[in-house]
């Protein structure tokens, strides 16, 4: 008779993530791949929960930007749901891969479409977080949006990167000062602050995304000039 995996199982499969994502979401999402494993569920269902809870957390924090910064709409619910509701699809993203490693039920076109849901999920972040930033503040610079949606999707692209057989690091030690720096491009601390903003502070959301895009714009930089050096060598 066959040993149910326990969540342990799926979390020795996860695929890291930044020490705020492997402490929380990947935990997470192992606790999440466990009951889609006891209730028969695919990977994909795991994947398809990331696109509605993603996409549907940030449609309804666009919605009432403009509420929230009239001040008829308290921000606490608002950023709430916020919080809540991008750590779980995250959870659920983090879940879909755990659960196809330990079922040996991927595939090819389920990891394409775990790509293509997450491409979908963040393009949907950037605008709500986009929409929160002008909503609070008018006048902000159309340049800083279109930057910060640009760089922000360094992030993906890198980690997509990163699984290829060519994948590499900049710094490579995982000793916990490193990991703690790297934190600004953890994607679940970086959703977490966001939600906290958006919870607390709305109005500092175009100082988050200001930071966030100089973070990203420098990290590309810094990839490309240690990508080039290396290809020099």
């Amino acid at each position: 008779m066959m040993t149910e995996p326990a969540v342990r199982d799926f979390y020795r499969t996860n695929r890291g993530g930044g020490l705020f994502s492997e402490a929380v979401s990947q935990w997470l999402g192992a606790a999440l791949a466990r009951v889609a494993n006891r209730l028969g569920l695919p990977p994909t269902g795991l994947t398809l929960l990331n696109l509605l809870f993603g996409l549907g957390t940030s449609a309804v924090v666009a919605a009432l930007a403009s509420r929230v910064a009239a001040g008829t709409l308290p921000a606490w619910p608002v950023g709430l749901l916020a919080l809540v509701g991008w750590q779980l699809a995250y959870a659920f993203d983090c879940a879909d891969g755990q659960l196809a490693r330990v079922t040996g039920r991927g595939s090819a076109f389920g990891a394409r479409l775990d790509v293509l849901c997450d491409v979908a999920v963040q393009i949907a972040l950037v605008a709500a977080l986009s929409a929160v930033a002008v909503a609070q503040r008018h006048g902000t610079p159309t340049w800083l949006v279109a930057t910060f949606a640009g760089t922000w999707m360094v992030n993906l692209v890198t980690s997509v990167m990163q699984a290829g057989p060519n994948a590499g690091s900049m710094v490579a030690s995982r000793s916990l000062p490193v990991r703690a720096v790297k934190l600004v491009r953890d994607y679940g601390a970086v959703i977490f602050v966001a939600g906290l903003v958006l919870t607390l502070v709305p109005a500092w959301t175009l100082w988050l995304i200001a930071a966030f895009t100089l973070v990203n714009g420098l990290f590309l930089l810094a990839s490309i000039a240690f990508s080039a050096r290396a290809t020099l060598r």
